[in-house]
C-alpha cells in the first residue's frame, strides 16, 4: 500500500484488515505511520516511489504480495507531473519484478476530447504508466469524494464559511458525479478480489449529478449557513484559483492545481461497476448524507478508531480542522 499515511490510504488500510487481508502499509519515514489507530497485524515497511531502489526493496522486504495499490500524488509540489509518472513507472516495474498479479489505482475522470488540466492529465498519464508494466491494472476514476478530511470537501467547506457572497462562475452549472469517501474505499477493497473484478478501468460514482453549485449550497444548508449565491459571467480559473487559495487555509499551490480542473467535465455515466461489484450494505452514500455525516464528524478520533470513514479524524490535514 502507497499513500498509506494519506486521506484514501490511511484509511484503506483499516478497510482492507477488516476485510482479511494481510496489510503492508509503506511510507518514506515509518515513524510516521505511529500516529495511525491500524490493527497490530499491520506490516509496516519504508518506502519512497521516487527511488528505484527503494521500490525493489520495499517489495523484497514485504514478501509474497499479490496485489498492489498506488495511491501516491503530488499535486501541488512543484512538477508534480513528473515526479508521479517517475514514480508510477519505477513502482510498476518493481512490482512486476517481484511477482505481483495486480496494481489497483485511484486516479481522476478523464474526460474525452477535451483539454486536459494539468491534474487530469498528470492522472492519466500514471494510469497509462501502470498499464503499460505488463500486470493486470484495475484503475478506479472518481471526480469529487465526499468527506472530511478530503480536498475536494475541504475547499467547498472552507470556502462557504468564509464567504458570505460566493460568485458562482457559469461553469459551476457543470454536472458532476461525486462520491463518498466510504464508497470509494469499498471499491477499493472489492479491487483486491482478481474473482470479483476484472482488470480495467471504471468510474465510480454514487450516480447522482448535481453541479458544483448545488453541492456548495447542499453544504451551506447542511452547516446552516445564509449565504447570498451570485450568478457571475465565465471566469478564468487560473483567478478563481488565486483568489480561492488565499480565501482557504488549503496549501496554496494544492488548492490553485484542483480549482484549474473545474471547467473539464466531470460527469460520468459509466456505471458498470455497479453491475459487477454489489452495492454495499444500505447502498451508496447520497451527496447530501456525505456532506451531512461530514459536517457533524469529530476529529478527535484516529483512523481506525472512528466510528464512521466520512468523519475527520486527528491524523488528516491541519487545514481540514
Amino acid at each position: 500500500m502507497t499513500g498509506s499515511s494519506g486521506y484514501i490510504g490511511s484509511r484503506l488500510v483499516v478497510q482492507l484488515e477488516r476485510a482479511g487481508h494481510q496489510v503492508v502499509a509503506t511510507a518514506r519515514d515509518v515513524a510516521k505511520l505511529a500516529d495511525f489507530d491500524w490493527p497490530d497485524s499491520v506490516t509496516e515497511v519504508p518506502l519512497d516511489v521516487s527511488d528505484a531502489d527503494s521500490c525493489r526493496q520495499a517489495f523484497d522486504a514485504a514478501g509474497d504480495v499479490s496485489v498492489a495499490y498506488f495511491l501516491v500524488h503530488s499535486i501541488g509540489e512543484g512538477d508534480f507531473a513528473t515526479q508521479d509518472l517517475d514514480s508510477a513507472r519505477a513502482f510498476a516495474s518493481a512490482a512486476r519484478d517481484a511477482g505481483v498479479s495486480r496494481i489497483v489505482y485511484l486516479g481522476g475522470f478523464v474526460p474525452q476530447q477535451e483539454e486536459l488540466s494539468a491534474h487530469l492529465e498528470s492522472r492519466a498519464d500514471v494510469g497509462d504508466a501502470l498499464g503499460q508494466a505488463g500486470i493486470e491494472l484495475v484503475w478506479l476514476r472518481a471526480a469529487i469524494v465526499l468527506g472530511g478530511g478530503s480536498t475536494s470537501y475541504e475547499l467547498v467547506r472552507h470556502i462557504a464559511d468564509r464567504v458570505p457572497v460566493v460568485p458562482l462562475p457559469t461553469w459551476m452549472d457543470h454536472p458532476v458525479s461525486p462520491i463518498a469517501v466510504t464508497d470509494v474505499l469499498h471499491y477499493l477493497v472489492a479491487a483486491a478480489d482478481r474473482d470479483l473484478l476484472p482488470a480495467g478501468a471504471y468510474d465510480v460514482s454514487n450516480g447522482e449529478h448535481p453541479t458544483y453549485a448545488d453541492l456548495i449550497k447542499a453544504y451551506a444548508a447542511e452547516a446552516g449557513l445564509r449565504r447570498l449565491w451570485l450568478p457571475f459571467p465565465p471566469v478564468p480559473p487560473r483567478l478563481v484559483a488565486t483568489i480561492a487559495s488565499w480565501l482557504t487555509p488549503l496549501p496554496r499551490e494544492l488548492t490553485a492545481d484542483l480549482v484549474m480542473s473545474l471547467p473539464n467535465s466531470m460527469d460520468s455515466q459509466d456505471d458498470r461497476i455497479r453491475r459487477i461489484v454489489p452495492d454495499p450494505a444500505g447502498g451508496l452514500t447520497s451527496s447530501r448524507d456525505a456532506l451531512r455525516r461530514a459536517h457533524e464528524g469529530s476529529r478527535t478520533s484516529g483512523v481506525g478508531s472512528s466510528g464512521d470513514a466520512v468523519h475527520r479524524v486527528r491524523t488528516d490535514p491541519s487545514w481540514s480542522a
